[in-house]
């Protein structure tokens, strides 16, 4: 046994030197275990120790495996809730929590929370004991008049403890898996809801800057954020479908009661006692008989109840639908801004192909007014060539005017079927 950062370590004897050396890298992963109590222990054991602890198969422990890509599930299994939420991977029974990687970053808060919460359960637990004793024993010691006033004052300040801790005491009535489950769900949806909210603050900028200003640096930072937007939808859409798959199926819902299947493994029916006692005395036997199915009825009963569950799944379902919502809008916003964009790229082609259109018309119009020019330049003996410079003059200006009224019937025609603005 080993200590560290104040938590026992237990050492695999495996891994020792010797013949026992383990190879590293079999398996070995480092866990921290809590108790409904809030005492912790970090575990530094193999896979099958896991297994032979908790009591589940291979298949399950696989699936928390951080170097194989599963989708986040919650399973129920006979004595545990097998949880794979993101990098939340935890094995929870009805007395122990075991978180995998304490140490990670993103795992750290999650410890501090059920750590937070198990202990101020079990320290509201401890005050109010502690109150009910003093009341009691100053009921006793003091006298009749002057128990009177102190125990009216110790009243109104157990009345005011019970407020304060109301909430605390309804926390605490629900099974253990039930809070530990709380604390992933909760971790979850806040871990994805700050993604989220960073994301948001990322794209709508870029997505302005893109708007006001369309450069390839631009378009790359918005391609980045979208990759970025796709692959935390695709994650929180893991989620939302794996509560939703809960919330829709009562038989999977009622897996997760473990301390219900704890207390209906554990119940005092054995039938050669009671049969002992029957004979022995009927009327108590008649009681027991009674009461024994009354308690089936009860038990049977609250294996259909899945409200508690129903309530926690719905509220968290709730949280991550919102953040759904939320990327659902971002995606929207970036595919209107892609919508505008291509609007814009459109117009700016449209105004080429204009442009073009234009320019081609003038080429057209300055290659007839050169053919005309080339055409009397030659040296080709015409009967009214006696007078040179005249003749040349009225040649270059009806050659130039029958030039632009090409380009002016070109550009009208254009206009006239809608080819330019």
């Amino acid at each position: 046994m080993g200590r560290e950062g104040g938590y026992v370590v237990p050492v695999d004897p495996g891994t020792g030197t010797g013949g026992g050396l383990k190879k590293k890298g079999a398996g070995s992963r480092s866990w921290i275990l809590m108790d409904s109590s809030g005492q912790e222990t970090v575990l530094d054991v193999d896979k099958y120790a896991i297994m032979h602890r908790v009591q589940i198969h291979a298949r399950d422990l696989r699936i928390l495996d951080p170097l194989l890509s599963y989708p986040s599930a919650i399973l129920g299994r006979d004595r545990a809730i097998v949880l794979n939420l993101e990098h939340i991977k935890a094995i929870i029974t009805a007395e122990e929590v075991l978180l995998r990687d304490p140490l990670d970053d993103n795992v750290t808060p999650v410890v501090e929370e059920l750590r937070r919460r198990l202990k101020s359960v079990n320290s509201n637990h401890e005050n109010h004991e502690d109150g009910k004793e003093l009341l009691a024993h100053n009921d006793v010691e003091n006298g009749e008049e002057d128990g009177i006033t102190c125990v009216s004052t110790l009243l109104v300040f157990f009345s005011l403890l019970e407020e304060v801790i109301t909430t605390s005491d309804s926390y605490s009535k629900s099974p253990f898996e039930f809070r530990a489950l709380e604390v992933a769900l909760e971790a979850i949806c806040s871990y994805l809801a700050a993604r989220t909210i960073e994301l948001e603050t990322a794209v709508y900028p870029a997505l302005d800057m893109l708007t006001s200003k369309i450069s390839s640096r631009n378009l790359d930072r918005v391609r980045k954020l979208k990759s970025q937007m796709t692959r935390l939808t695709a994650r929180v859409q893991k989620v939302r479908d794996e509560l939703e798959q809960l919330l829709d199926d009562d038989d999977d819902m009622a897996d997760l009661y473990l301390s219900r299947k704890l207390a209906g493994a554990s119940s005092p029916v054995s039938g050669s006692g009671a049969a002992g006692w029957f004979l022995a005395t009927p009327t108590i036997g008649s009681k027991i008989s009674r009461a024994s199915r009354a308690s089936v009825a009860t038990v049977r009963g609250d294996e259909d109840d899945v409200e508690e569950l129903e309530m926690l799944l719905e509220a968290y379902f709730m949280q991550i639908d919102s953040t759904l919502n939320k990327l659902a809008t971002l995606r929207e916003y970036i595919d209107n801004t892609e919508d505008y964009i291509n609007i814009q790229l459109d117009n700016h082609r449209n105004q080429l192909i204009q442009l073009e259109l234009f320019l081609s018309s003038g080429t057209v119009c300055m290659s007839i007014y050169s053919l005309i020019a080339g055409i009397f330049g030659m040296n080709i003996p015409y009967t009214w060539n006696d007078d040179h410079g005249y003749m040349f003059k009225w040649v270059v200006v009806f050659s130039g005017f029958l030039a632009a009224l090409t380009f002016v019937l070109i550009i009208s025609y254009a206009r006239y079927k809608g080819l330019v603005g």
